[in-house]
C-alpha cells in the first residue's frame, strides 16, 4: 500500500510541481530565491517523502550560507537522498544533472524552468563547458549546487570513487564545498526496484573547505579532502546514532 501511495504521490506531484515551474517559465517569472521555482521543487520533495513514510532530518545547516556560493557535495545512494536536499535543505540546491534527466517528458523541461544544469558526462568537452556555465551561475546568483562525487548511485551502500568534474566546477568558481552524508536512504528503494521500505533519512552537514585560491591541478587533492571529510562525517553518525 505505501509503494502505490509513492508512486501515485510521485506522479502527482511531478505533474503539479513541475508544471508550475513549466508554465512560470513560459509566462517568464523570474528566477529568484524562494521563489516560485524554488517552492515547486521543496514541495514536490517533501509531498513524496510525506507519501513514501520517511521522515529527514538535517544536522550541521548552520554550514550552509544563504547569499554566498557553494557546492554540496553527498554520497549518493537513491531517489530519496535527491528528494531529502531538495525538501529540507535550509536553501534551495540546483543539479548540475545528466543530460538524460532533461529528456524524460515534463521532468525534463521542469528541471530546465528550475535553472538546473545540462551535463553531457559523455563528452569531456561539452561536459567541462557546462561546469563553466553552472561556474558563472554560481558567482553571479550565489546558488548552492549539489553534486554526487561518485557520478552514479551506489548498489553497495558504500561509497564510489569520486569523479574529478564536481571539484574542477568547485575551484572554477572559487565557491566553498560544504560535505554531505546521507543515512538511511539506501535500501528504501534499491536500484531497479519500485518497492518502497520506509525508514528515516539523516543528512549531516560538515565545515565548509576553502577554494579560494586553488587550480586545476588542485582537483585531485580537493576531492581527497572532500571525501576524507565525507567519510569523517559517516563515522560520526555511526558513532552518535540519531535519537
Amino acid at each position: 500500500m505505501r509503494t502505490v501511495l509513492f508512486l501515485v504521490t510521485l506522479v502527482w506531484a511531478t505533474v503539479w510541481d513541475g508544471g508550475t515551474c513549466i508554465v512560470a517559465r513560459f509566462l517568464r517569472r523570474k528566477r529568484v530565491p524562494g521563489g516560485i521555482y524554488d517552492r515547486a521543487q521543496r514541495h514536490w520533495g517533501r509531498v513524496i517523502l510525506k507519501a513514501a513514510g520517511v521522515p529527514v532530518t538535517v544536522e550541521g545547516g548552520g554550514h550552509i550560507v544563504a547569499g554566498e556560493p557553494q557546492i554540496i557535495a553527498s554520497n549518493h545512494t537513491s531517489l530519496f537522498d535527491i528528494l531529502a536536499f531538495l525538501a529540507w535543505l535550509p536553501v534551495d540546491p540546483k543539479f548540475v544533472a545528466k543530460k538524460e534527466l532533461f529528456a524524460i517528458p515534463l521532468f525534463g523541461p521542469a528541471l530546465f524552468a528550475a535553472g538546473h544544469v545540462k551535463l553531457d558526462r559523455r563528452n569531456l568537452q561539452q561536459a567541462f563547458g557546462a561546469y563553466g556555465v553552472a561556474a558563472r551561475r554560481i558567482r553571479e546568483e550565489c546558488l548552492h549546487i549539489l553534486v554526487y562525487p561518485e557520478g552514479t548511485r551506489t548498489r553497495t551502500g558504500e561509497m564510489l570513487p569520486f569523479k574529478k568534474g564536481p571539484f574542477v566546477l568547485a575551484i572554477a568558481c572559487q565557491a566553498p564545498v560544504v560535505p554531505a552524508y546521507v543515512e538511511g536512504a539506501f535500501g528504501i528503494q534499491p536500484k531497479g526496484s519500485i518497492r518502497v521500505r520506509p525508514r528515516p533519512i539523516r543528512i549531516r552537514l560538515g565545515e565548509p573547505i576553502p577554494t579560494a585560491g586553488l587550480t586545476y591541478d588542485d582537483r585531485e587533492a580537493l576531492a581527497e579532502r572532500v571525501r576524507a571529510a565525507m567519510l569523517a562525517l559517516k563515522s560520526g553518525m555511526e558513532a552518535a546514532p540519531a535519537r
